[in-house]
């Protein structure tokens, strides 16, 4: 049994059922776990087990009379339709904690939702794909890139400690015009001197010049396009023009123009990995738009034309998805006057790509809020395809997040991600040298201070909801104070410590007399460990929220700090086998909080 809870569960379950007739496996379900300890360890809402005959409130008064204490559970509480269970303190500890020591990194996680069949484990695993960070090509590594990165890296963690086989994939934008108008900056601007000594920044500098070029243009195409005017000629002329035939050169096979591409592309791509190596974060496949086979695409647009869903308009080809029962969607070019392809077909033929080389069972995509019509537009193109692409279209799941505030490419004015790890690193490291003792001790302290500084960060962002957006503030990161990466880490390093100065051994710790932490500070803690493998599992099944996860580790960090005074152990004059018990509770302690770190993407940290 992996989560130690469900040996509560199932207890619960039979003494409900033994006053209730109603069957233990209906029962176990319904327990559910509460979000403040101050309401109990499980609740049972009574209506969801849909008893007639007595109105739910009298049930739960009538059922908490009958069942008494056992060496599990208190007695319970009628809480209006709601039945509490409280853990017996005398014997939780003794349940809970030699499963946290023994299972170790393991504690918390339910390999069986990633089983095909979980009553066949030979069977195999279920295998998902996760797209996530994708910045365009010839661009630096901004911070605006650092959500969809660090979002889909937790997903990937979250879905491999539930037991799924998970393909990581970076899907490029290095393709289309937007790369046509970098392509033609660079024959205006671009200098070879300048781009061998700092290729990515001398690439930003020539798209931001460029972009600057096509602004006027740009507005005067949006402007027509408001008043429903035809932009066939705007679209062809000035740098929109150049763009756009640069694109159609790409997409012909050019040799010039692609040997161009390629340049940039495999440059990009190293210099992303320096980034992503900090982050730790790793990837199967760099993919990309560039990557979806013409036969994909002409598959695509020969379906949706037989089917009667893709059509002419203005020399285009599109979807009018408000005839297919999707107004909100409106219209959308799937291939252009001039023959490129948009984007749109480019994704439906990469989906197609994907389900048929890679056979997983479910696809994700971390994507930003802004781009949710051109993923529902995606998902709604392959469902109208018709069978079997309307099938894979169920099986594709789009996590959503808002946007850090306060940058932008084409206006030039972008924090980059590495000069952030650099500036927040160099911070962390001043701070530790103000404690010159504990300074001598870390064995690595440049290593350890761009640690704290990736943990500031990761935190910042994973501490709000996913859809919320946040202003990019460097000194907010830095701060010390209140809940932060570096207090996760803080308290980490502590009980680190904890454990050298005691010096007790694994088995040591395992052969405790855990009957012996009655104390209230003791109890609690415990409770709140047990609680880790539900919290998990919510997160999982239900939001995909890491923000979730992150609100655990503070209170379970505030319960810690407000334990060291009362739960000594050198020195405590209760005598050496309480201190014992109470290093095997700091220890479980100090093993959940580093799983919940590492789920996170921390890299927790054992002295600072």
């Amino acid at each position: 049994m992996s989560n130690p809870v469900d040996a509560y569960r199932s207890h619960i379950a039979s003494e409900v059922a033994r006053v209730s007739a109603v069957d233990a496996d209906k029962i176990q379900p319904a327990l559910d776990w509460t979000r403040s300890m101050e309401h109990g360890d499980l609740v049972l809402a009574v209506p969801r087990l849909q008893v007639k005959g007595k109105k739910p409130i009298e049930l739960a008064k009538e059922w908490a009379e009958a069942i008494p204490q056992t060496e599990w559970i208190k007695k319970p509480q009628a809480i209006g339709i709601q039945l509490r269970f409280d853990f017996l303190p005398d014997t939780l500890a003794s349940k809970i904690l030699p499963q946290i020591l023994s299972k170790g990194d393991s504690y918390g996680f339910d390999t069986t939702y990633g089983l095909r069949d979980v009553s066949n484990p030979a069977a195999g695993r279920k295998r998902a794909m996760i797209e996530f960070s994708s910045p365009n090509i010839a661009k630096e590594f901004h911070v605006g890139h650092l959500r969809s990165t660090i979002i889909g890296a937790f997903l990937s963690k979250l879905y491999e400690s539930m037991g799924w086989d998970v393909f990581k994939m970076n899907y490029l934008g290095d393709w289309g015009r937007q790369y046509g108008l970098l392509a033609v900056g660079w024959h205006r601007y671009g200098d070879e001197a300048r781009f061998s000594e700092d290729p990515i920044a001398h690439l930003l500098d020539v798209y931001v010049k460029i972009s600057a070029e096509l602004k006027p243009e740009e507005e005067a195409y949006q402007a027509a396009k408001k008043r429903k005017e035809d932009t066939a000629e705007l679209e062809n002329t000035g740098l929109l023009g150049e763009a756009k035939r640069y694109f159609k050169r790409m997409e012909d096979g050019d040799p010039e123009a692609v040997a161009l591409w390629r340049k940039f592309r495999d440059i990009s791509i190293e210099n992303y990995k320096g980034s992503y190596e900090r982050l730790d974060v790793h990837f199967d496949e760099y993919s990309g738009e560039s990557k979806v086979e013409k036969e994909s695409m002409d598959r695509v647009e020969r379906v949706l034309q037989e089917r009667g869903v893709m059509e002419p308009k203005d020399g285009a080809m599109m979807i009018d998805f408000k005839k297919h029962g999707a107004k909100n969607l409106d219209v959308a070019i799937m291939r252009n006057r001039n023959g490129t392809s948009n984007y749109l077909v480019r994704d439906v033929g990469s989906a197609l790509q994907r389900w048929e080389r890679y056979g997983a069972d479910e696809i994700i995509y971390v994507i930003m809020s802004e781009q949710d019509v051109h993923v529902q537009r995606l998902f709604k193109t392959l469902e109208l395809m018709g069978e079997p692409y309307a099938d894979w279209s169920k099986k594709m799941k789009h996590i959503t997040f808002g946007k850090i505030q306060g940058m932008s490419t084409r206006k030039g004015t972008v924090k980059f991600l590495g000069q952030v790890l650099d500036d927040i690193g160099t911070s962390m490291h001043e701070v530790m040298r103000r404690n010159e003792d504990k300074y001598q001790q870390v064995q690595n302290p440049a290593e350890t201070a761009d640690t704290l500084g990736i943990s500031a960060i990761l935190v910042q962002d994973f501490s709000g909801k996913r859809i919320n957006n946040y202003k990019f503030e460097l000194e907010r990161m830095l701060s010390f104070e209140g809940d932060t990466g570096p207090y996760l880490q803080y308290a980490h390093a502590r009980l680190c410590s904890i454990n050298r100065k005691t010096g007790y051994t694994r088995t040591q710790l395992s052969q405790a007399d855990l009957s012996l932490l009655q104390e209230s500070h003791a109890v609690d803690l415990t409770r709140s460990l047990a609680s880790f493998p539900d919290i998990v599992s919510h997160t999982y099944r239900i939001n995909q929220e890491p923000s979730t996860i992150v609100t655990y580790l503070f209170k379970l960090t505030h319960a810690l700090s407000s334990s060291y005074d009362h739960l000594k152990i050198i020195g405590a004059r209760e005598g050496p086998e309480v201190s014992l018990a109470r290093a095997a509770l700091y220890e479980a302690a100090r093993q959940v909080l580093r799983n919940g770190m590492m789920l996170l993407g921390l890299r927790p940290v054992e002295s600072m």
